[in-house]
């Protein structure tokens, strides 16, 4: 098989877990470490939901911990891709089917307001871009069983992408403090994840202006409008149906979910 078919195979297996069975790791079929193909695993599972009408809306940022990144024996964060229908607003009750073994982590997010082509930005730029900051809960989901990954299966998974919930309100960025943030995540009204601003590669718009330097190298620049999740401030935790989670950002704000019943298939 051409290294060409075996990563559309891969992509298809992947797609297919979304409604389906788990997967083994993926990861077995390249090279050990081998994160070009498991970005283009990526991309032919975007190009087929582009094709299908789905919306893309942002991108996240995983790996942002140093710790993480040790663990997986990487040097930098990688990325997904976001798209509307992934996207749940303050009052809107999240399907819990539509996830697979999910957990939750608080994070800060950046809405752009101007497109980033530069290459070569840095972090006066990428604040100069940013249009609003908002508190957001990712929920990060696997078609790997068992979460058994290592940085090619999560990489070929989007990310390890699955869906977003927005709190509020959406600041203007100039005077909101980043770093020194702090913080607090609760599932059921039991406290389990801390964390502050500078827990996100030592600052988040270090991890936003990796992201818009590699997107731009790559020919697909960050937009206006695009939600950008800068990666978790603390450590992730499993849910379950029914669950009701919380996180409070001081000076940035709060957001808030509940699971309940919803489709299973992916919508446009």
């Amino acid at each position: 098989m051409t290294r060409e078919n075996l990563i559309e195979e891969t992509a298809q297996r992947l797609l297919g877990a979304y409604d389906g069975v788990l997967l083994a790791p993926v990861s077995p079929l390249f090279a050990p470490g081998d994160v070009e193909a498991a970005y283009a695993v990526q991309m032919a599972q975007v190009r087929e939901w582009r094709t299908a009408g789905r919306r893309q809306a942002g991108r996240k940022i995983g790996l942002t911990s140093e710790a993480v990144q040790r663990q997986l024996g990487v040097g930098e964060p990688d990325f997904g891709h976001l798209f509307a229908d992934m996207i749940f607003e303050p009052g809107q009750v999240v399907p819990f089917e539509r996830l697979q073994q999910p957990k939750v982590e608080a994070e800060i997010a950046l809405v752009l307001g101007v497109d980033i082509d530069d290459p070569e930005i840095d972090a006066e730029g990428v604040l100069a871009a940013t249009a609003a900051v908002i508190p957001a809960i990712e929920i990060v989901s696997s078609r790997i069983a068992d979460w058994k990954i290592n940085i090619v299966d999560t990489v070929a998974d989007n990310a390890s992408s699955g869906l977003v919930m927005l709190g509020g309100p959406a600041r203007r960025p100039l005077g909101v403090d980043l770093i020194g943030c702090e913080m607090t995540m609760s599932v059921n009204g039991q406290v389990v994840s801390r964390g502050r601003g500078a827990d996100c590669l030592g600052h988040p718009l270090n991890a936003a202006v990796w992201l818009a330097r590699r997107s731009a190298a790559l020919g697909q620049p960050l937009r206006a409008g695009e939600i950008i999740l800068t990666g978790a401030l603390g450590l992730m935790a499993a849910i379950a149906p029914g669950d009701q989670v919380e996180a409070e950002i001081t000076g940035i704000g709060t957001v808030s979910l509940a699971f309940g019943p919803g489709a299973s298939k992916l919508g446009a």
